[in-house]
This record gives structure tokens, C-alpha cells and sequence, in this order.
């Protein structure tokens, strides 16, 4: 790896599974020090000793991203700890999956509260710190379910309004240095996706197998392939690149 992170501290809001802990992974790798917000504890502490394994610098707390004054604390602490706050990646997210009909309002308002004002939240306390140092990447981390998914009426919805989020927000932040993009990725081999499988009643190979054939590069999406795209949007020399978002599924989408 190149460092290209070195000297540089990483966020990531529910970063200790799936695409957050493939996001958290390679900054590590390139020579970032990295935190992790999550409110599940167990996986939390998994992914910490990994990384102290590796030999990594790593901050991790539970934490609600729900709840703007336990972002706030953890970001106070991150600054205090490494000394900066250089990077952001808005991936805390959850499903609550099912047709219009049978959508209840807790399923609406739980997902829109957790991708939508989760993000606003932690975007609201990084820039603070971020305008402070005239200098900044926030990556927030939308689907290709913005574009309309059957039974995703939540879902798609929150990650379209992550959209327009992420664009206001690139107009207003970039005069500070704080360049602002979004990652969509498609179909990613995650613990998530697994609980699409079982929702729909088949196995996880049976929905790997069938989400492979509407994929032109004839394969599924792996972590490390987001990881790949949020490292570009946060290499210092994409400064020109802002309000962006980027389809990651292995195949262009409208």
C-alpha cells in the first residue's frame, strides 16, 4: 500500500461489519488512524482486536448515530485522541425491508432516521472540526436502491435524500477545503444482503447466483470494492472532485 492516509484520521459511522469494516480495513492499511462508531458492541470489540492485531491505531466506541450528542462526544474524543478528524464516511445503516403495504411507520422512520439524520448528524459535528482545519472528506454511503427497489420504498428513498444531502452539502462546505461525494454500491456480499436472502425465502448462494447475472463484469461486489471508491473520493489530490455520486456495481446504472 502507498500510505496515502499517513497522519490522517478516518471515521466511520457502523464500521465494524460488511462495507464499514472494508472502508475501516483500508484506511488502516494505508496508514490512517481509524474510528468506529457502532451500536453493536460484540462485532465492535471483534473488528478493535483485529486491528490492534495488525498493529493499527484504532478508536472505537458505542455509539448511535440517531442520537447527534453521542456522535458529537466521540468525534470531541477522536480529536482529542489523534489529533484530527480528516475524513468521514457516513455508512450506518440498516433494513426494514417489505412492500408498501404491509410498511409499517416504525419501518419508515427507523431507516430514515438512521441513513438521513444519522448522516446529518455526524456530517453537522465533523465540519466543525473540519472548518477548523480548512481541510475535509465526507463520503456518504447511498445504493443503487436510490434509483427505485422493489420493497425498498424506505430504503431507496433515504438513499436518494442521501444524495441530495451530499450535494447541498458539497456547496456549502467547499470554499473550506471539505470536499463532499457519495459511494452507491450495488449488489455487495455483506451481512445485510444475507438477511435480504432470508427475507425473500432463498439461500444466500441463490441470491448471489441470481444477482450475478443482471452484473456485466459476470460477478458480485465485495467490501473492498466500496473500499476502493470512498479511498479516491478521500485521497487529498481529488480536491477538484466534489458533490459526486458514484455508481459501484459493476455495471453502469441510469
Amino acid at each position: 500500500m502507498t500510505g496515502r492516509f499517513e497522519g490522517q484520521v478516518a471515521f466511520v459511522t457502523g464500521g465494524s461489519r460488511g462495507i464499514g469494516r472494508g472502508i475501516i480495513q483500508s484506511f488502516a492499511e494505508e496508514g490512517a488512524k481509524v474510528a468506529i462508531i457502532d451500536i453493536n458492541e460484540e462485532a465492535l470489540g471483534e473488528a478493535a482486536e483485529e486491528l490492534k492485531a495488525q498493529g493499527y491505531e484504532v478508536y472505537t466506541k458505542v455509539a448511535n448515530v440517531v442520537h447527534a450528542e453521542e456522535v458529537e462526544a466521540a468525534m470531541e474524543e477522536v480529536v482529542k485522541t489523534f489529533g484530527s478528524l480528516d475524513v468521514l464516511v457516513n455508512n450506518a445503516g440498516i433494513l426494514r425491508d417489505n412492500l408498501l403495504f404491509k410498511m409499517t411507520d416504525s419501518d419508515w422512520q427507523q431507516v430514515m432516521d438512521v441513513h438521513l439524520k444519522g448522516s446529518f448528524n455526524a456530517a453537522r459535528a465533523a465540519q466543525k472540526h473540519m472548518v477548523n482545519n480548512k481541510y475535509g472528506r465526507i463520503i456518504n454511503i447511498s445504493s443503487t436502491s436510490a434509483l427505485g427497489n422493489r420493497g425498498q420504498a424506505n430504503y431507496a428513498t433515504a438513499k436518494a435524500g442521501l444524495q441530495g444531502l451530499t450535494k447541498t452539502l458539497a456547496i456549502e462546505l467547499g470554499k473550506f477545503g471539505i470536499t463532499v461525494n457519495a459511494v452507491a454500491p450495488g449488489f455487495i456480499e455483506t451481512e445485510m444482503t444475507k438477511i435480504t436472502a432470508q427475507r425473500i425465502g432463498i439461500t444466500f448462494d441463490e441470491l448471489v447466483k441470481a444477482s450475478v447475472k443482471n452484473i456485466p463484469v459476470n460477478r458480485s461486489g465485495k467490501p473492498a470494492d466500496i473500499a476502493n471508491a470512498v479511498a479516491f473520493f478521500a485521497d487529498e489530490r481529488s480536491s477538484f472532485v466534489n458533490g459526486q455520486v458514484i455508481y459501484v456495481a459493476g455495471g453502469p446504472k441510469d
